[in-house]
């Protein structure tokens, strides 16, 4: 079969497995090119780019947005234009990330079929039963912590979806998922946290990372953003994204000395620039990390470097440091008010471990005392 070759036309298959089309030409900013090479859609596009005039943005499935379909109303739960209703406009950048990728993958998938269809009398009728929903969730069934991810960004968007009157009932009620036992992301130990500093000595970026994070607690979403900027008399002061907009988002902490250590170890930057930069932690081009994966998988590098094995993040440090103020005998009030949990329900199992590490450490000391 004869192939259609064009000029700066460069095409591969993404990661999902579908084929991307590009219009590359030297010098010029990518264009992507919609549609099946030699289709009316995609000679359009083509022919814009090869003229240096610039199609006119498209939102995603547009000519498919059918009334009632999977597709209309994925469409209308990720539109954050300032008319729009939705609640996704107003969650976290990583939480938005998280859920638009869910979703496009399901729009991808189910993006044509029904949602409910509409009688003659004009009465709306599911489609979209409670059944078709749990075999789809069931097909997750081997990444539980995925199958909890999709199952909750449905069940919020059809709950909009059902307040707004956009679908006539809500298919997720009555799903069930798989319960996950898990106590979540693994908190570092004290040995660990050493083998990881003597990998990464004073001077070093990935040095700079886990004082930083061990010093605020803070999510990887946030620390990225510290700076220079948060920090007045030794103490830094920042709003935790998640909680945005909550009396708890502020947090306020006076700096742990050995981050001022580490700070000050860091050699000058060899990298020139305009303006000093406005982070902590940087990339090795010296610029502030984009996104929060992005600094979680550099710094999964960071600790594979340092011979840590799987399961340890950033996240972890986070949780080490709530430890360690309960091993202190920090009260959950105290240590609530360094981490900015919104709730005391997780701070609480990290004072009860430290109440019962004491008192089997008291109980034995009895024990010993006595001659038993």
């Amino acid at each position: 079969m004869a192939q259609l070759r064009l000029q700066y036309v460069n095409s591969f298959r993404d990661r999902h497995g579908r084929m991307r089309h590009y219009f590359r030409r030297p010098g010029c900013k990518a264009v992507p090119l919609s549609g099946v090479p030699g289709s009316a859609e995609f000679m359009a596009d083509y022919q814009a780019a090869l003229t240096g005039m610039t199609a006119p943005p498209k939102v995603i499935g547009e000519a498919r947005n059918v009334p009632g379909t999977v597709q209309a109303l994925v469409a209308a739960y990720l539109d954050c234009s300032p008319g729009s209703t939705s609640p996704f406009k107003a969650l976290a950048a990583e939480t938005q990330r998280t859920r638009r990728n869910i979703l496009e993958n399901f729009r991808e998938a189910h993006g044509e079929k029904r949602i409910y269809r509409t009688e003659a009398s004009g009465r709306r009728v599911m489609v979209l039963a409670r059944e078709h929903v749990q075999r789809i969730v069931n097909e997750k069934n081997n990444t539980p912590f995925g199958q909890r991810n999709f199952f909750n960004t449905l069940r919020a968007m059809f709950k909009w979806a059902v307040a707004e009157e956009r679908v006539p009932f809500d298919p997720t009620l009555g799903v069930t998922r798989q319960q996950i036992k898990s106590t979540g992301y693994r908190a570092w130990s004290e040995s660990e946290i050493e083998q990881y500093k003597r990998r990464h000595p004073l001077g070093t970026m990935a040095r700079l990372a886990i004082e930083l994070l061990l010093a605020t607690a803070a999510r990887r979403g946030d620390v990225i953003k510290l700076g220079p900027r948060h920090v007045e008399d030794r103490t830094i002061a920042f709003e935790q994204n998640k909680t945005k907009g909550d009396e708890q988002a502020l947090v306020v902490i006076p700096l742990h000395p050995d981050f001022f250590t580490a700070l000050a170890a860091l050699p000058p930057s060899n990298i020139v620039r305009l303006t000093p930069p406005t982070t902590f932690l940087t990339t090795s081009f010296g610029q502030p990390f984009k996104t929060a994966a992005a600094f979680g998988n550099w710094f999964r590098d960071r600790c594979d470097e340092a011979g840590l094995p799987k399961g340890f993040s950033a996240h972890g440090l986070r949780k080490a440091t709530a430890r360690r103020l309960a091993d202190l005998g920090c009260t959950a009030h105290q240590i609530a008010a360094v981490t900015g949990h919104a709730t005391l329900a997780e701070v609480q199992r990290y004072t009860k471990a430290a109440d019962r590490k004491r008192l089997a450490r008291e109980a034995i000391k009895k024990l010993i005392e006595d001659g038993a």
